[in-house]
């Protein structure tokens, strides 16, 4: 989540600030005798994680928490056990995992816990995998998502303050806890289950909009049957203004320094330290430079930190891929929204590869703790297979008779206020509006447009308004009495941190003027780009496609067939050629690409694929390409070097 701001000044501050705690010097560190507490030797359960003094415990036995982050939902179902396996394989012994509010439950009182989504099979599969359980269930998680997991119908009410204890959130937030924390309070420690803690919110200490939120959603879990180890997560500088009483505080890190122990320790006293989010980077954005992680200096820190008895959670062990619309963005250096792939330079990459950091934190967690020797699962080697003609496309101009009835509004209207999904607007994708003009002008946003507007004027290209760009010259046709203005909208991700959150409504969120005169009586199209979108809406083959013979202008959709063996091998579609747009698989929304990078191939899973034929569309809303380009290594920018042979068939 956070690169290592103040690295340097945290690792000097270390022996120091942590001397108060008077443990054994690192070269008299005895190895660690755990392997007795695992979810399959400890059938009969008495005491769970405790804190006692400077070091935690489970049933009475001194513990060290070794945990590594896998979200579920950025990580194909087929692939939960391997990725489970290869993190029991490396020494760990805990999961940690957040739970998505926005995907969990998409419209009021519309739950999903299935498939992708099935929460309870996948912490399941953690503890028969011999790895204890952190759960992080909000209701905000951060996590890099749109809305930091969220929901975007909370924002239909315009007075909504996220993350308060305004009644519209904790109304929202008290229906979503009675479906889920039933569900998982039955697989807690004491009940025979994995789950050994609950984290509260997130970071809630950097947002601090209301001192009594905190302590509602502590009760609002604990009156649910929540009964383990609580804990809050804070950066350095927050540490205070997200604790709770008798609520362990773990740090997360970023602004790191030698006050940040002394205010823990007057926090809590003598406690342990876990690390909740340990890093070597931060997640990509497009248009920026990749960031790279230091894993050298993770190493370092590690050992130097392990001898002081930190437990660490490493965000992230398997950071997988924001399938579909489901990144969030950041306005640290203005608005920068996330990338698709989240490899986030974990241990595993995005599609589950060792990496030689994997196989150093490996030999590191066996040679301090006990854990078994096992051999790790082998990593399903990638396959470029051979390029695709593009064959058919179609216009979104020439889409849109085929789609269901446009809305008709006199002012523009955001995405979250459309009257959509049984009443709860629309949360991803794109919007069109639609209006007439009957003369030119400067068309100016003021702001207005969330996040990303082509403009077109009788299907005509003329720019794109933008957070950076929010005037655009309009330049009428005399000879027509009125012209069609159609500005494409896409909603690019939501802010996942800070305060704005409750501003991030999306799409048109008020009037567009055209040389100061708001326009008015607008069309408005829904482009949701949901799997149902491309598997109903479209026009079959071969009504309504045309035959691809050059390079055809967007916005348009363009289709081609892969043909896969058995079994199918997963692969990167390399988007060389094309300009900006949605990949779809076999009806299935993949994610999004854009040629300004840094991340130029999205990784398909092999059970996105059959043998047998495939289809694979693009929606692209500049200039297509009549190639689509296969790779079988990920192209994340720049040279991407981590995965090597040697640790590839562990």
């Amino acid at each position: 989540m956070w690169t290592f701001l103040g690295r340097p000044e945290c690792i000097l501050y270390l022996s120091s600030a942590l001397s108060v705690m008077a443990l054994i010097n690192r070269d008299q560190l005895p190895r660690l005798n755990q392997s007795h507490l695992t979810p399959l030797m400890l059938v009969t359960r008495r005491v769970g994680l405790k804190v006692e003094g400077s070091q935690f415990t489970l049933e009475g036995f001194p513990f060290r928490i070794i945990s590594g982050t896998i979200d579920y939902f950025r990580i194909f179902r087929q692939h939960w056990r391997i990725s489970l396996r290869k993190m029991y394989a490396g020494g760990f012994n805990t999961l940690t995992t957040h739970v998505p509010w926005n995907l969990h439950e998409p419209g009021v009182g519309q739950f999903h816990f299935t498939e992708n989504l099935d929460l309870i099979a996948f912490i399941t599969m953690a503890s028969e995998e011999g790895l204890w359980v952190i759960l992080c269930p909000g209701p905000y998680i951060g996590s890099d998502l749109d809305l930091g997991g969220l929901p975007s119908w909370l924002l239909k009410d315009p007075k909504m303050k996220l993350r308060t204890t305004y009644k519209g959130f904790t109304r929202a937030m008290n229906r979503y806890f009675d479906h889920l924390v039933p569900k998982i309070a039955q697989f807690q420690y004491g009940k025979g289950g994995p789950i050994i803690a609950v984290q509260i919110e997130n970071e809630y200490g950097s947002y601090y909009m209301d001192k009594k939120y905190m302590a509602y959603v502590k009760t609002a879990l604990v009156s649910r049957g929540i009964s383990e180890l609580l804990m809050t997560a804070d950066d350095g500088l927050n540490l205070r203004k997200g604790h709770l009483k008798n609520v362990l505080a773990t740090v997360h890190m970023k602004n790191i320094k030698r006050e940040t122990y002394e205010e823990l320790k007057s926090i809590q006293g003598r406690s342990p330290i876990l690390m909740m989010v340990y890093t070597a980077k931060s997640f990509d954005t497009w248009g920026a430079l990749r960031n790279f992680g230091d894993p050298q200096m993770l190493m370092k820190d590690v050992k130097e930190m392990f001898p002081l008895g930190f437990s660490f959670n490493f965000y992230m062990f398997h950071g997988g891929t924001n399938f579909g619309f489901i990144g969030g963005a950041q306005s640290s250096n203005g608005y920068l929204p996330v990338v698709t792939s989240y490899d986030y330079c974990a241990l595993l990459t995005e599609s589950g590869a060792y990496t030689p950091e994997y196989r150093v934190f490996q030999e590191f967690f066996h040679f301090v703790t006990d854990a078994p020797t096992i051999i790790p699962p082998k990593f399903a080697r990638m396959v470029a297979y051979t390029p695709l003609t593009v064959l058919y496309f179609m216009t979104l101009w020439e889409v849109l008779p085929h789609l269901e009835e446009p809305m008709k509004s006199g002012k523009p209207i955001s995405m979250e206020q459309l009257p959509l999904n049984q009443g709860n607007g629309q949360s991803f994708g794109y919007t069109l509006y639609e209006t007439t003009i009957v003369r030119g002008g400067l068309l100016t946003s003021k702001g207005h447009i969330q996040d990303r507007g082509q403009v077109f004027l009788d299907n005509n290209y003329i720019g794109v308004l933008d957070h950076y760009n929010d005037e655009l010259l309009i330049v009428k046709n005399t000879s027509k009495k009125g012209q069609s203005l159609r500005i494409l909208v896409e909603n690019q991700g939501r802010l996942s941190s800070g305060q704005d959150i409750n501003k991030e409504r999306k799409g048109l969120t008020g009037d567009i003027y055209l040389n100061k005169t708001p326009l008015r009586k607008f069309t408005i199209y829904s482009l949701e780009m949901k799997n149902a979108f491309i598997q109903t809406k479209l026009p079959k083959l071969p009504e309504s496609w045309k035959t691809v013979t050059g390079h055809v202008l967007g916005p348009a959709f363009f289709l081609s067939h892969l043909r896969v063996g058995d079994p199918p091998q997963g692969t990167y579609i390399k988007v060389k050629g094309w300009g900006k747009g949605v990949i779809f698989i076999n009806g299935q929304i993949l994610g999004r690409y854009w040629t300004i990078g840094p991340q130029e191939a999205l990784y398909v899973p092999h059970p996105w694929l059959h043998p047998g034929v495939n289809e694979i569309m693009m929606f692209e809303e500049l200039k297509g390409s009549q190639k689509i380009y296969f790779s079988e290594k990920p192209e994340l920018g720049m040279t991407f070097q981590r995965v090597i042979s040697a640790s590839e068939h562990l």
